[in-house]
């Protein structure tokens, strides 16, 4: 039987109920319904009945009522109380009565099934079935579960579409149920007309017939079968032992057809011992007689491996096909007996083969054999002697011309070839010392071809069986020899002829070698000079290169009539070669060949009118180009001129003028003005820069000037204007916000000048030093002054450059000496405007100040946090603070 894919243990006696486990809620479900119409369908037997298993056990009278009626016996009288211990005592008396049948109760106890545990219960009543409905059950040894199996997998044997493995997904479909119906009451159930697409259909059908007609009741449901992944295995095992002792009665009628089956079998082997016998029999008869003809047959196909092949048939007949077949006699005879011996202790009649198949009839059959093969082995032995020594005569032939074959094979093409026709005059005269000894070789195999006419003749003279071949080989080797003696004579003729063709062709080759190679290096020159990329920059370059030219084109006319002369020689070569139907060689003297003469000839030809053109183009351009580096020239030296010009003016302003600030920044006003208005003369120079670019001329001994200075030029004096506008608006700005007078901002820049010497408009760490030093300021020679230096440093160059602009150094000056607010100032005022309160209020801010200076100081204001503070309350002195980065805004 097949194993349940399920549980590898599926066929393993349970030995215990699990106490502690969960039962599957739709299995749970299964086995109250089965177990509940199971109890009914005996408790009935005594006029009652259960619905609630659970709750009906309880008490233990219907519990030890059941065990009555399924068992035949008297149980002790129960207790008739209904206090708790009288219930528990009449369960124990149940289950004592169970354990009295050999049943081992583990972990179900009296008190579990008094409470009403529904798992206890349901334990209790398999415990119950097992024993009673199912432990009882025998098919061939196998008892209880593992009978019931194999009931049911024997009935439903005959039916395809049903294939019992288990008690539980084996019965979903309901087929195996009809089917064990249909085998022991076919006239119950239509079987052809059910189908497995319809389980819940089957099922219904099964459990129908079964109540109605076989008494078993409805004890599954068919929609928990279909709907549940894997139906309860107890619950399907109950009800289908109530179908195995419904139909216990028909055991009976399959005892008695075991009693007949048993005497058929008999008889049918006994049928099958004659069968054999008379098959063997006559196979062997057959054999016999189709085996003796081929022994008395003693002529051979003349032939040595014809021979040896029936020596090999016979030896195979006497150690594959003889020994069996001796076999088969020994079997047939002891069948015979086997067979008469079985008839007579069965009282039947003896055994009588058919005519002619006797055991007798066989023994002669067989001595008949064994004569015919008498004496064929010494025969077969004696005929291969005979042929092997004709044979060693028909290899001596063969070898000898397979010897001569191989010598001569590939000869005749030799010979007929035309290798020297392609071939140089050193290689041809190998050749000739070549063939010569190829005639004395073939004067030497002349005496191999005789004995090979010899053997032939005496093949023919033995009557050897293969003679046709031998004759013919013979005549082709013979036909092939007189060939190869005229194709002897004629390649030594067209060797002689073709040397002194040779020799004057490789005369020529060396007279077209001396001459080629000085010509073609006179062209590779000429290319090259034709050829060559020059790089002018001057009219009179270009003209230089024109009269060079001129004098190689007075040289050409020389130059063709060597060339005819040495392609004469080439075409010389060319007609011997045609005349004589010969390929002359390649020249050995030289890798030149006339057609790379005449095309290298022909390019230098086709390369004087395209070096005429290109000489006469680029002096028209060296003639255009002189044209715009005059014309860039001519501008850009006025420019660069007036850029040099303003770049100096502008710088001069801030060092050299003595007027005020703003009489500097109109003059620096019209300074930028006037370059506005130069713009124009810019864009003219770049257009004629463009023109030079695109005309690839990168110099220009007109002007000391270049685009890209001018424009670095033009680009500071735009700067320079504008920084310098730029910082005496700064300084203008400084001056009357904080109050400085003119002399004061006089002095200032004129002792920034002065340390200024690089006109840089910056001053280095030093230069700041000393500049502050002149002005009074007080920095000591010591770590202090260091000190106070570096702390100054910090506030003019808080990026660390090293350098400080006139502008921070103005600052710087300004604070030191101006009259500036301060924090506590600021502080002082809002203080006023609160009323001496430490806080103010957004309220008195947009009364007292400006709308949108109101609103700056709302949104920055921190929220005041003293003891005396009023709802919105804002703190202004922290603001104060930071206003002047004392702190955070």
């Amino acid at each position: 039987m097949m194993g349940d894919p399920y549980n590898d243990g599926y066929m393993e006696e349970e030995e215990e109920w699990d106490r502690e486990g969960l039962l599957d809620p739709a299995w749970e479900k299964q086995q109250k319904k089965t177990f509940t119409a199971w109890c009914n369908s005996h408790l009935r037997k005594a006029g009652t009945g259960i619905e609630n298993i659970e709750e009906d056990f309880r008490n233990g009278l219907k519990l030890m009522l059941l065990l009555e009626v399924i068992s035949g016996e008297q149980l002790p009288k129960p207790d008739r109380g209904k206090m708790r211990f009288h219930k528990i005592a009449n369960v124990n008396k149940a289950l004592d009565f169970i354990a009295s049948k050999g049943v081992k109760l583990v972990s179900i106890g009296a008190e579990e099934i008094v409470d009403g545990n529904a798992k206890m219960t349901l334990g209790m009543i398999w415990t119950i079935i097992l024993r009673f409905a199912i432990q009882d059950i025998t098919v061939e040894e196998m008892t209880a579960k593992e009978g019931l199996l194999l009931w049911c997998q024997r009935k439903t044997a005959p039916y395809k579409n049903v294939n019992v493995q288990n008690f539980h997904l084996s019965f979903k479909d309901g087929l195996a149920f009809c089917a064990l119906i249909h085998r022991h009451r076919p006239e119950l159930i239509d079987y052809n007309n059910l189908s497995k697409d319809n389980p819940l259909e089957n099922l219904n059908t099964a459990f129908d017939i079964a109540e109605k007609h076989l008494d078993i009741p409805r004890m599954l449901d068919p929609e928990d079968m279909v709907n549940s992944a894997k139906p309860d295995e107890r619950s399907v095992m109950a009800y289908v032992s109530s179908y195995y002792h419904a139909f216990s009665g028909a055991q009976q009628a399959e005892t008695a057809a075991n009693r007949i089956c048993k005497v058929l079998k008999v008889n049918q082997e006994n049928e099958r011992l004659m069968e054999e016998y008379e098959r063997l029999a006559s196979d062997l008869l057959e054999w016999i007689r189709k085996t003796k003809p081929w022994l008395e047959n003693r002529t051979t196909d003349n032939t040595l491996p014809g021979t040896r092949n029936k020596l090999d048939e016979f030896r195979d007949y006497r150690r594959k096909h003889k020994p069996p077949k001796l076999e088969d006699k020994a079997k047939l005879e002891n069948s015979f007996n086997t067979l008469q011996t079985r008839l007579r202790l069965s009282n039947r009649p003896a055994y009588l083969p058919t005519e002619g198949k006797m055991v007798s009839d066989i023994a002669n059959a067989w001595k008949g054999l064994e004569h015919a093969e008498k004496g064929f082995e010494e025969w077969l032995l004696s005929e291969l002697q005979r042929l092997e020594r004709l044979d060693h005569l028909a290899q001596k032939f063969r070898h000898k011309c397979e010897i001569h074959e191989e010598w001569s094979a590939g000869k005749e093409e030799m010979l007929q070839s035309g290798d020297f026709k392609r071939c140089r005059l050193n290689e041809l005269k190998a050749m000739k010392k070549k063939h010569e000894a190829f005639e004395s070789d073939l004067a030497a195999h002349q005496d191999r071809v005789e004995q090979i006419a010899a053997i032939a003749q005496e093949l023919n003279a033995l009557d050897y069986h293969d003679v046709a071949t031998v004759n013919t080989r013979c005549q082709r080797i013979c036909d092939q020899w007189d060939r190869l003696g005229q194709l002897t004579v004629k390649r030594r003729e067209g060797l002689e002829e073709a040397e002194r063709i040779l020799e004057r062709i490789d005369q020529l080759h060396l007279e077209f070698a001396k001459r080629a190679a000085p010509f073609n290096n006179w062209m590779d020159g000429a290319k090259e000079d034709l050829l060559d990329m020059f790089i002018v920059h001057t009219t009179e370059e270009v003209q230089g290169l024109i009269d060079a030219h001129e004098q190689f084109k007075a040289t050409l006319g020389e130059a063709d009539k060597e060339y005819s002369t040495i392609v004469s020689l080439a075409q010389e070569v060319v007609r011997l070669g045609q005349q004589f139907g010969l390929t002359p060689p390649d020249n050995p003297y030289t890798t030149l060949h006339a057609q790379d003469i005449t095309n290298k000839w022909s390019e230098v030809r086709d390369l004087v009118p395209r070096r005429d053109q290109t000489l006469q183009q680029e002096m028209m351009r060296q003639q255009n180009n002189e044209r715009l580096r005059r014309q860039f020239a001519a501008k850009a030296n006025v420019v660069g001129q007036w850029v040099e010009t303003q770049l100096d003016a502008v710088a001069s302003i801030g060092v050299q003028m003595r007027g005020s600030l703003e009489d500097q920044l109109k003059k620096l006003q019209a300074f930028d003005k006037a370059i506005i208005g130069y713009k124009p003369n810019i864009d003219e120079l770049e257009r004629y820069n463009q023109e030079v670019q695109e005309a690839m001329i990168f110099e220009n001994r007109y002007t000391q000037y270049t685009m890209e200075t001018l424009r670095v030029g033009w680009e500071q004096l735009l700067t320079a204007v504008a920084r310098n506008i730029n910082e005496v608006e700064n300084q203008i700005l400084t001056r009357d916000s904080k109050g400085i007078s003119e002399d004061q901002m006089n002095e200032f820049r004129m002792s920034f000048n002065h340390f200024d010497k690089n006109r840089t408009r910056r001053l280095e760490a030093k230069e700041f030093k000393a500049c502050l030093i002149s002005l009074g300021y007080k920095i000591r020679d010591d770590r202090q002054g260091e000190a106070d230096f570096q702390r100054i440093m910090s506030i003019v160059d808080p990026n660390s450059s090293g350098y400080v602009t006139f502008d921070a150094f103005l600052d710087f000056m300004t604070r030191e000496t101006a009259d500036t607010d301060t924090a506590e100032q600021v502080m002082q005022s809002f203080k006023i405007l609160a009323g001496d309160k430490p806080f103010i209020t957004a309220q008195i801010l947009r009364q007292e100040l400006p709308p949108d200076q109101a609103e700056y100081c709302i949104q920055r204001m921190a929220p005041y946090t003293g003891r005396d503070a009023v709802p919105g309350a804002l703190d202004y002195m922290s603001f104060s603070t930071a206003l002047y980065g004392e702190s955070d805004l």
